[in-house]
């Protein structure tokens, strides 16, 4: 491991780097009887509790259980792919897992205190020796230690955790959970896949190990696992039974061999699981809430060369981290008036900036009003003033005369970015157009792909072949927006319907869009890439959140997966 920003890497994209599986690959199709009634995820490999799938509609690769085996007795466990990647880091980096976990401690701490509280009611504080010896446990046990890692993996990019701390955090708990007979069996797994397949694997996406004569830009920058890898560090100190069975695995990689317990199993646990999560209470508390408590124990520096973040939405007046090289703000990185003199790059408005550079003052003759006074009248404004939430359905179509008066007031916070309203800026050879869309207006939907249309239009004018990357707060539309349609935010009505908007598309060479908005967490993936109008493009949403303070988008434009014709 090089450094802690590689070993912190939010997980890849997965993709195929052609539209054909390689044919070691495709004759593995046959092994399998069930993939003859699969027309879409067939499986490539498979031992016992898992299994390695292809959908056949991109060629994307999946590793998943098969079902009877059980990740977490804890309800509503939210943490097995966070966990995962901890087994693959731990395996190949455990020094650095140990620093790492380390570096967390007086985290640490505050949530062995309370896991202690939810299960004797006895209130301790961090250096009584009930909670010390908690600590030092977690270093005892190796499965427990991948376990702790991945659980402080998901503190820092999605916040505090509350629920079932106990559970989580103390291994007396723990050893109920089933989890660390998950990790022994998944690590079993990965390691049989990659040495009987060309795959690497990060713990969350698996896809092809390159070749020499593919490009290395496709590569994940994170600790990933395939048969180069030595996973001597780990292996040796994993528990006995464990270490021998992966061993097992390497030697012969293609049998599924005994492991030294039983996992849980739906088919022997599935009734109790059930009537465990149906009377289960969480008692949880909003991240939000407990941020306070907990240090950051991150680094605020980046390094990208062009990085990407969004919806960062501060609350003390500052940027949370510094960049100082070429940055791109898809929107709300502030709720306290934040000035920066020094971040370059560009900004495009969200819907929270628009209240963010209002005066503080609610006495309207203030001069700081008097810019505001055409907008008065408007119900929209009004309601803005009252309450925002109420206003962002009624948020005039991105061409308003409000937006200018928007956009400078940004700039004089902001002196070094290019406040994007319709407008485009050009960097390193490739055009950036920042559309001003706040809010998805699905019930304005047509006009505001007018709007998006005739905006293009005039920004691509002479140069069509030129690359382009669109930059809004919100994402434009369905075909390119990382909103996943199990979301409760998603529309399946906010799909382009805009055939012209489409036909741009096709002769533009558009390679991606990026947004921010949804507050999609940095483990649910930060890009994918995506066909639209005949072409594969990138979509990008990067949030800020602690270990993730933008994405790097060098990679993606150098991409051979974009703009190829289907």
């Amino acid at each position: 491991m090089k450094s802690d920003k590689n070993f912190l890497s939010p997980t890849q994209q997965s993709a195929l780097p052609a539209n054909t599986l390689p044919p070691e690959l495709a004759t593995r199709f046959e092994l399998y009887p069930e993939n003859k009634r699969r027309p879409v995820n067939k499986t490539l490999f498979k031992n016992e509790y898992f299994q390695l799938t292809c959908n056949m509609r991109d060629l994307s690769l999946a590793i998943c259980s098969q079902g009877d085996i059980v990740y977490s007795a804890i309800p509503y466990d939210t943490a097995r792919n966070y966990i995962q990647r901890a087994a693959i880091q731990y395996l190949l980096h455990p020094q650095a897992v140990r620093k790492y976990v380390e570096s967390h401690q007086a985290t640490l701490e505050k949530y062995l205190m309370l896991s202690i509280f939810q299960v004797t009611g006895k209130k301790v504080d961090e250096h009584s020796p009930e909670v010390q010896q908690a600590y030092q446990a977690i270093f005892d046990n190796p499965l427990f230690e991948i376990q702790i890692l991945g659980r402080l993996l998901q503190h820092d990019e999605t916040g505090p955790l509350s629920a079932n701390l106990a559970g989580k955090f103390l291994f007396s708990e723990n050893i109920k959970t089933g989890i660390s007979e998950y990790i022994s069996e998944y690590l079993n797994f990965v390691v049989q896949l990659t040495h009987s397949l060309p795959i690497m694997t990060d713990g969350r996406n698996a896809q092809l190990l390159e070749t020499s004569k593919t490009s290395s830009m496709n590569q994940p920058t994170q600790p990933v696992l395939s048969y180069q890898s030595d996973i001597t560090p780990g292996l040796e100190l994993l528990p006995q039974a464990v270490n021998q069975s992966i061993k097992n695995s390497i030697v012969l990689a293609n049998q599924t061999m005994p492991v030294r317990s039983k996992p849980l199993l739906r088919s022997e646990f599935g009734l109790e699981l059930a009537e465990v999560r149906k009377n289960y209470v969480a008692h949880s508390v909003h991240p939000g809430e407990l941020e306070g408590y907990f240090e950051n124990v991150h680094s605020a520096d980046n390094s990208n060369l062009i990085n990407v973040v969004s919806d960062m939405h501060s609350l003390d007046g500052q940027l949370p981290f510094t960049n100082r090289h070429f940055n791109i703000l898809a929107g709300d990185a502030s709720d306290s008036r934040v000035h920066d003199e020094e971040i370059r790059g560009i900004y495009t408005i969200g819907n929270h900036d628009l209240v963010d550079v209002l005066p503080e003052t609610r006495n309207f003759d203030d001069p700081g009003w008097e810019k505001w006074q055409p907008f008065f009248h408007y119900e929209w404004f009004q309601q803005l003033l009252k309450d925002p939430d109420e206003a962002w359905p009624l948020l005039p179509i991105g061409d308003h005369a409000f937006y200018e008066v928007v956009k400078t007031e940004l700039q004089q916070r902001f002196p070094k970015l290019h406040v994007l309203n319709n407008s485009s800026f050009l960097y390193e050879g490739v055009r950036y157009i920042g559309l001003t869309i706040p809010v998805a207006l699905t019930q304005r939907k047509k006009s505001q792909q007018t709007f998006i249309l005739r905006t293009l239009e005039n920004l691509v004018g002479q140069e069509p072949e030129r690359p382009t990357v669109l930059v809004s707060h919100a994402p434009l539309f369905n075909e390119l927006s990382m909103l996943s349609p199990k979301s409760e935010a998603y529309n399946p009505a906010y799909s382009c319907s805009e055939a012209a908007l489409e036909k741009l598309f096709e002769k533009c060479q558009i390679i991606g869009a990026i947004h921010g908005h949804h507050h999609i967490p940095a483990s649910s993936r930060r890009y994918q890439f995506v066909e639209f109008a005949g072409r594969k493009r990138f979509v990008v949403c990067s949030i800020y959140s602690k270990i993730n303070t933008g994405l790097e988008l060098i990679d993606l434009l150098n991409s051979k997966v974009i703009n190829q014709k289907n």
